[in-house]
């Protein structure tokens, strides 16, 4: 007589659907062996590098993680745990180098980062002496790199303003090739056009403004595509509501696309700027270097981050080199700051999550 069945019965899974599964604790328990058996053929092979026992160690979870799983679950669950096993693998030996060099930055850098560091230039201090300070190529890159934004900044949202929304025909198509081309173009081709052009045959001098022009090449094409991808994304019911009730194109894009937009357009020259301020190779070619203050971009020579950062490594001397360090950590804190304040823009401006 068989059996009605009950609610229980249909709570169970039926017969031969479950499969055996490895515990949650075998990945930990896989990565650990892996590091021990890593270790140890590192100490037997006499290998000094312990990056190159992370790396045995890293293939060997990879495999025993196969191997494991392949015999417990099944071969295509053990495709699945290889994939994911070699996704956190990449992970990882892209964020070791840069935790790596992070961390040489701040054990080497604080030892000279302090208040007199942040607020004394070079003057009067020789290269082979302690003491000195990375003042004045603070207020070279605040200038540089501010003058730099206020010429990319307009020109390239005008540019993909066009783009977008009045481009077409072969100025259009001319205008997204050169673009195009400007991305690629290395820094230092960025720097002989205005050495050629301003310096040489206009006959200015060097100067902050110089290297300022530079950088705003650079910045340009940045600005210019994440402006244009931030304005494709803007819906086109919006625009066409604000056009049907009869508002000119012009104000459309000022009142309704560009608010839409601002957010990420504002990432995107954020990102610009964080770019370009750790550019050095224009930099070296048109500022031409000060030991003083020169507070005026426009008149004679001024130093930056980067171009210290270079003129105190070649130097060649400890005192020197401890201040490149602590010149590279205040540049990697100013980078930092800009990616933050364009994240914290970016999260103001996104569109609120309704019901």
């Amino acid at each position: 007589m068989n059996r009605p069945a009950t609610a229980d019965d249909a709570s169970r899974p039926a017969p031969g659907l479950h499969r055996p599964r490895l515990p949650r604790w075998a990945p930990a328990a896989l990565a650990a062996l892996a590091l021990a058996i890593g270790c140890g053929i590192g100490l037997g092979a006499g290998m000094d590098s312990k990056v190159q026992w992370g790396l045995i160690a890293a293939v060997l979870y990879v495999a025993l993680t196969y191997g494991f799983t392949a015999r417990v679950e099944g071969r295509r669950q053990a495709k699945d745990r290889l994939a994911t096993s070699l996704v956190w693998m990449c992970f990882l030996i892209a964020v070791v180098p840069l935790v790596s060099l992070i961390w040489e930055t701040i054990a080497r850098g604080s030892k000279v980062l302090d208040g007199g560091f942040l607020s004394h230039s070079m003057a009067g201090v020789l290269t082979i002496q302690p003491g000195g300070g990375v003042y004045h190529a603070v207020i070279g890159t605040l200038e540089q790199v501010g003058i730099a934004t206020a010429i990319a900044a307009p020109v390239g949202l005008l540019t993909a303003i066009y783009l977008v929304e009045y481009g077409r025909g072969r100025l259009a198509r001319a205008v997204t090739f050169f673009v195009d081309v400007m991305t690629g173009v290395p820094s230092i081709v960025a720097g002989l056009f205005i050495l050629s052009f301003w310096i040489i045959m206009l006959d200015f001098g060097y100067s902050g403004f110089a290297g300022s022009m530079a950088l705003a090449i650079l910045m340009m094409p940045v600005v210019v595509r994440s402006t244009e991808e931030m304005l494709k994304l803007v819906p086109n019911e919006l625009r066409e509501a604000s056009l049907a009730l009869g508002v000119p194109k012009w104000r459309t894009i000022l009142k309704v696309v560009l608010p839409t937009a601002i957010g990420g357009i504002a990432t995107g020259v954020m990102l610009a700027v964080a770019r370009v301020a750790g550019e050095s190779a224009p930099i070296v070619l048109l500022v031409f270097g000060s030991q003083v203050i020169n507070n005026n971009p426009f008149d004679g020579a001024q130093s930056s981050l980067p171009y210290y950062i270079y003129e105190q490594w070649a130097a060649g001397n400890d005192a020197s080199y401890d201040r490149a360090w602590g010149a590279a950590l205040v540049l990697i804190a100013f980078v930092m700051v800009l990616n933050l304040v364009a994240r914290g823009i970016a999260r103001w401006k996104a569109p609120k999550a309704g019901r």
